[in-house]
């Protein structure tokens, strides 16, 4: 064997061994990873299996977890007659575990159960994704802002729902499926609260702002300035007697004076003739007016919603 061979065969193993070496590394480097991602994971369903209303964030649960789950779930789904029976059951197991609970049930029965059917079944189908879970969550917070959900509540409704799903699955509802939908419902819960306390008093200040804008005492202030119109316009003719009177002695003025006194005049009742707008519609009406758009059935349409979307 020659030089050369030696030194190309003895390349090629220290070639081998540093390939082996960078497998090795990469290996442990992944295994290092998916053990970081699932301490955090455990972390996180750990956290979840107490109701927490003092953040608001994206969670990610365990895949086989949120798998299971969403299997029951299906499964749950699958063994009633109807989606509407499904919805059925929830609403009885709620209503009769939790007679607390029964002051907020106002809609009809029907009614309320395919909201708690078709609010679960958003929430369990968007387990996988943190993002889009957070997105449904947040949605459905706002739909609830009417209602007082606290800590106790919460776990009255959370537990009604473990019960329902132990008695009616069994065996088939898992500890893992179990663990899922405790931490679900905790997140959810949580959410809600965390929603409330939040963002209510920015609602709040929107809808006061708003009826400030639409001047709701606005009939009292038109009645006053009617009597205050009134008595200017008593003043206003007055006045006007005496500038006539004082245009007759002074009709040798020049015909420039006579212009401007007219032009003034004019400005002067237009600016008394003219409505000052005191609500937003009022303002918005008279914009449009003077962007030309003052016909425009359109802007009729669009200030009609305004009050819905506040």
């Amino acid at each position: 064997m020659t030089m050369g061979e030696e030194i190309q065969e003895e390349t090629e193993l220290v070639d081998e061994e540093e390939g082996e070496g960078e497998q090795v590394r990469g290996g442990q480097e992944k295994a290092a990873e998916e053990e970081a991602g699932d301490t955090e994971q455990s972390a996180v369903v750990a956290k979840l299996r107490e109701v927490q209303d003092k953040e608001f964030v994206e969670v990610r649960l365990p895949a086989d977890v949120v798998e299971e789950a969403q299997q029951v779930w299906m499964a749950f789904i699958n063994s009633a007659s109807s989606r509407e029976a499904a919805g059925e059951a929830i609403y009885a197991a709620l209503f009769d575990s939790a007679p607390s609970l029964q002051s907020l049930f106002k809609t009809a029965r029907s009614v309320m159960a395919m909201r708690f059917m078709n609010g679960l079944n958003s929430i369990i189908s968007a387990a996988a994704s943190p993002s889009a879970l957070k997105v449904q969550v947040e949605t459905l917070g706002f739909q609830h802002l009417d209602l007082e959900v606290t800590v106790p509540r919460v776990v009255i409704f959370r537990d009604a729902i473990i019960d329902l799903f132990t008695m009616e699955m069994g065996a088939r509802f898992t500890s893992k499926a179990k663990l899922g939908f405790l931490a679900l419902l905790n997140y959810v819960g949580g959410a809600y609260i965390y929603i409330r306390r939040e963002y209510a008093v920015r609602i709040k200040i929107i809808n006061r702002s708003w009826r400030t804008a639409n001047n709701k005492s606005a009939d009292f202030m038109d009645a006053g300035a009617e009597g205050e119109e009134g008595e200017a316009n008593e003043g206003e003719g007055e006045e006007t007697q005496e500038e006539t009177a004082q245009e007759k002695q002074g009709g040798g003025a020049a015909q420039g004076d006579g212009v401007e006194a007219a032009r003034a005049s004019g400005e002067a009742k237009n600016s008394n003739n003219m409505k000052v707008p005191t609500t937003f519609n009022e303002m918005f009406m008279f914009n449009g007016a003077v962007m030309g758009f003052g016909q425009s059935t359109w802007m009729n349409i669009i200030l009609d919603q305004f009050d819905d979307i506040v």
